[in-house]
Formats: C-alpha cells, sequence, structure tokens
C-alpha cells in the first residue's frame, strides 16, 4: 500500500487591477502552471516524486445566447479566458479590445475558443451579455460570455489562480485581474497575460501558434 503526501501546492499568479508581471514565455517551453507535487512512499521505503498539474475541466455556465457551455466544449481546443463585467470603468473596456484582436486573428480556427466570465452576477444577466455581445458584433461559436451561479463563478476565478471579488469601494464595484489565461486542449493552465498590454497580447498570440503545433 502507498502512503501519499502533498508536499507542495499550487503555484499562483494573481494580480488585482491592471497592471501585472508576466513571465514570457519568448522562444522557451511554454510552462505548466498550477503544479502539484507529491511525494510518495513505497511499502519498502522507496521514495519517488509524482507531479501533476491543476486542470480547469469541471464547470457548467450560460452563455449570451442562452447555451449551456461545459469544459467538455472546449476538449482538444486551446482557450484563453479571463473575467470581466460589462459595466466596468477602468480595465475591461481595453481587455475586450486585446481580446477582440485575438478574436479577429483566429476567428476561422476552430481549435480555438475564448471564454469570458463575468464576475457581476447581479447585473450580467443573458440578455445583457447578449446586448454586449452584439455590440462587439461576436459569436459564441468562438467568444462565449458567460454567467452563473455567483460562488461558481467566483470559484472559477479561484480555479484560474486570479483574484475577483466584490469591493463597493473599488470603481465599478468590483476588484479583478486583468489577466488573459492561456489553457491547453487538455484543461492545463499553460499562461498568464496582461490583457491591456498589447506586446503581451503580442506574446500570447505567438503561444497559442505553438500550442497549436503540440501534439
Amino acid at each position: 500500500m502507498k502512503y501519499q503526501s502533498i508536499i507542495a501546492a499550487a503555484f499562483t499568479v494573481a494580480v488585482l487591477g491592471c497592471s501585472s508581471e508576466t513571465q514570457q514565455t519568448s522562444d522557451a517551453e511554454i510552462p505548466y502552471y498550477g503544479e502539484f507535487t507529491e511525494l510518495i512512499i513505497e511499502d519498502d521505503g522507496t521514495e519517488s516524486i509524482d507531479t501533476t498539474y491543476r486542470k480547469l475541466d469541471n464547470f457548467a455556465f450560460i452563455n449570451q445566447d442562452s447555451q449551456v457551455v461545459t469544459a467538455a466544449d472546449f476538449k482538444g481546443k486551446i482557450r484563453v479566458a479571463d473575467f470581466f463585467f460589462t459595466s466596468c470603468p477602468t480595465i475591461c473596456p481595453d481587455m475586450k479590445k486585446q481580446m477582440m484582436r485575438i478574436y479577429q486573428r483566429f476567428e476561422d480556427n476552430d481549435r480555438i475558443a475564448l471564454l469570458s466570465h463575468s464576475i457581476d452576477t447581479r447585473n450580467d444577466s443573458v440578455p445583457v451579455l447578449k446586448k454586449y455581445a452584439d455590440k462587439m458584433n461576436i459569436s459564441s461559436s468562438k467568444w462565449h460570455l458567460v454567467t452563473g451561479d455567483k460562488k461558481n463563478i467566483y470559484n472559477a476565478a479561484e480555479q484560474h489562480m486570479v483574484p475577483a471579488q466584490r469591493d463597493e469601494k473599488a470603481p465599478g464595484g468590483y476588484l479583478h485581474s486583468g489577466q488573459f489565461i492561456l489553457i491547453d486542449g487538455n484543461h492545463h493552465i499553460r499562461g498568464y497575460y496582461d490583457g491591456v498590454k498589447p506586446k503581451e497580447v503580442d506574446q500570447l498570440m505567438n503561444d497559442m501558434e505553438r500550442l497549436l503545433q503540440e501534439k
């Protein structure tokens, strides 16, 4: 019988507001984030290390077209996720401009999908998200704007290892990350990029192209 004890938890990249220090991958190997390391001790005393990575494969939300969106919809696809709210007066408009660049570049690639979670579950109803999507002229076949139960949305932010919280003192009433999160076709986190910085979004799109070549 094996005895296992967790000796290292997930590495977290998390920022509040509109600035961040993001590790650029450049031409190096695209890393995995959310590493868990376990010490495994066999009955004979032999020790070994087993490393696994966080998987974002357990969720269900509703998009702007009233469709249920689950992890199964992204199996085998590279996705970019973020957290926003439609009435955000600070970083969200700039984030959406940068996400639109990704949308337009990969619009015809069915292996790419975008997933934006609204953290304002009180006001960002499906009709509100639909109006927002129509204003941007985007299709839910490529870019999902989703809402859901408040607890599940905030749990999703935690699973993505980025902050999102209600704060009456913050502009618009919320504090959240401006990060774009790159997730591969096996639901592993592969990168964090500042969603208001064009150069970091350039790097993100470059890394997306590289992930498309991974087996």
